[in-house]
């Protein structure tokens, strides 16, 4: 399948299986950023194949090298049929694996898709539970034997796929989640120092934690601005509606925090999202979560150069242990808010941080990791040609 073009090194053809934009989704700009980065106009083609995970969405962007050749639904035998036939027409594939965007229990359906898979595969972990449900488990321990290559963004995850899931050690890549942003190194510019959370909304965020935070900042002169940027995530506007916002805003009306706070859902493009970061003064990541393996809003944080202050979560506490924040309890106000305050009276806590993001943009760039993807599709074809 692949072909040598213009006496260069042979072009390779990738297939992915993701969700993929214009849906609004992590795994779908995280599929966006590596086929791009992978796909370079005149270098490797990359084929998509869209996961619809039945939230509407428009018509997909096309480019030159990355396509958007078809699309899978929940519980269609026939469509993954279709699916297996395109993505086997490429020479590697790589699968963004979530328990919920595929169909079946747990999202049990990828099984039988990659049974159909004849071309190498690479299966990208987004979530990997330390304490799983059994089928949980049996799902994801299948996934590591019918997968030629499992990737894990950090160290716990991967540990947890050959000490809990039982795949084998040789199967098993360290590959980080990419990044786009450079630090700026500017400096905020607002009157009051503003916090800065964004990332599709929904139950589990955590943000009533921070905005209780900021009812205990109030001493402060001037007294911070705690900014939650984001849309609710599609599936809880359908589930829900937008009850989760609500809830937040009737908060900030009960503490008396109207002028402290502000919920904005607007959505915005990666540009402007980067202006947004740059101006805070501090990133709050309060999640509720315990067994977030990674987090791409915690990875662009970092890389923009921001003081992060998390939760304790898998991948938090792996990335900020070098440096480049402050971790606190789950579900903990106070702690959040003494956090905040301590950073904002040492500065040069702010310049730890950037001399951290500086070297984490650079190992984590999307180029680099691209780079890694490509190593790693090369080699699983090696292996293929010699079996």
């Amino acid at each position: 399948m692949a072909t040598v073009t213009d006496g260069y090194r042979p072009m390779t053809r990738f297939g992915f299986l993701s969700t993929y934009p214009p849906t609004r989704c992590g795994l779908a700009t995280f599929t966006a950023a590596l086929a791009s980065a992978i796909c370079e106009p005149g270098d490797d083609v990359c084929d998509i194949v869209r996961v619809d995970d039945l939230v509407p969405a428009g018509p997909s962007v096309n480019t030159p090298s990355v396509q958007v050749v078809g699309d899978l639904k929940p519980r269609d035998p026939a469509g993954r049929e279709l699916a297996a036939d395109l993505l086997n027409a490429t020479d590697v594939v790589v699968i963004q694996h979530e328990y919920g965007i595929y169909g079946g229990r747990d999202g049990d359906e990828i099984l039988d898709l990659l049974a159909r898979i004849k071309a190498p595969t690479i299966v990208v972990m987004h979530t990997v539970l330390p304490s799983p449900t059994p089928h949980q488990r049996s799902v994801t321990t299948m996934l590591g034997e019918r997968a030629d290559a499992l990737v894990a963004m950090t160290h716990t995850a991967m540990t947890l796929l050959v000490d809990l899931y039982d795949v084998p050690p040789e199967k098993v890549r360290l590959i980080p989640h990419g990044v786009a942003w450079a630090p700026t190194g500017l400096a905020s510019n607002h009157v009051r120092p503003t916090i800065l959370t964004w990332g599709l909304l929904g139950p589990g965020k955590g943000i009533e934690w921070g905005i209780r935070a900021m009812a205990l900042l109030t001493d402060l002169d001037p007294a911070p601005v705690y900014r939650v940027l984001g849309q609710t995530h599609p599936k809880v506007v359908i589930d829900q509606g937008e009850k989760y916002r609500r809830s937040l805003s009737m908060l900030v009306d009960s503490l008396g925090l109207k002028g402290d706070v502000q919920i904005d859902g607007r959505y915005r493009e990666s540009s402007e999202l980067a202006a947004e970061v740059a101006a805070a003064d501090l990133i709050l990541l309060p999640y509720d979560s315990r067994d977030q393996a990674t987090s791409g809003v915690l990875v662009e944080a970092v890389a923009a150069g921001k003081l992060v202050i998390a939760t304790r979560f898998p991948h938090s506490i792996e990335l900020l242990s070098e440096g480049g924040g402050v971790l606190v309890d789950h579900e903990h106000p106070a702690q959040i808010a003494e956090a905040i305050r301590e950073a904002l009276a040492d500065p040069a806590r702010a310049l730890a941080a950037q001399a951290v993001a500086r070297e984490s943009a650079r190992a984590n760039s999307w180029g680099v990791v691209a780079e890694t993807y490509k190593v790693l599709a090369s080699e699983l074809a090696r292996v293929g040609v010699a079996g």
